[in-house]
């Protein structure tokens, strides 16, 4: 049996222009403390909340309005005995134009169920694409106060 990545999605009233905009205005979304850039391909990315997370991602694919491709080069995680789970891995959001507005798919390629951190980093997801992006592409806003914090 293959194991399955981490997946969801949503569709938004905004054009995929706007939300490829909001996906990488990454300090718009996430919490934490963001060094680096995520505009175009080759720029790099850290992102650290302390106690919890660090990661680095690498932007490996931008099609505007189409795609965005994270590679995740560098990880330290709170809490599994494997702390480097997510390197290696990667972040992926494909946008689709719908009749009904712009359906996003976000997967995490590597995030598997066999990983000690799936259903804590499947939260943390859930709160940052489906609360915090979300909220950005249809507010302006930027993300609340994460549960963990």
């Amino acid at each position: 049996m293959q194991s399955q990545n981490y997946t969801t999605s949503f569709t938004v009233e905004q054009s995929p222009a706007e939300v490829y905009d909001a996906i990488n205005d990454v300090r718009g979304w996430w919490t934490g403390a963001i060094e680096g850039e995520s505009k175009q391909v080759g720029d790099e990315f850290a992102y650290r909340y302390s106690g919890f997370h660090y990661s680095k991602q690498e932007i490996v694919e931008l099609v505007p309005g189409t795609k965005v491709v994270w590679r995740v080069t560098d990880s330290r995680l709170e809490g599994p005995e494997n702390a480097s789970e997510w390197t290696g891995t990667e972040i992926i959001f494909e946008i689709t134009a719908k009749e009904d507005g712009t359906e996003v798919r976000f997967a995490h390629r590597g995030l598997v169920p066999e990983f000690e951190c799936f259903e804590s980093c499947s939260s943390g997801w859930g709160f940052f694409v489906n609360g915090s992006l979300r909220r950005l592409i249809t507010t302006g806003e930027g993300p609340t106060q994460p549960p963990w914090a």
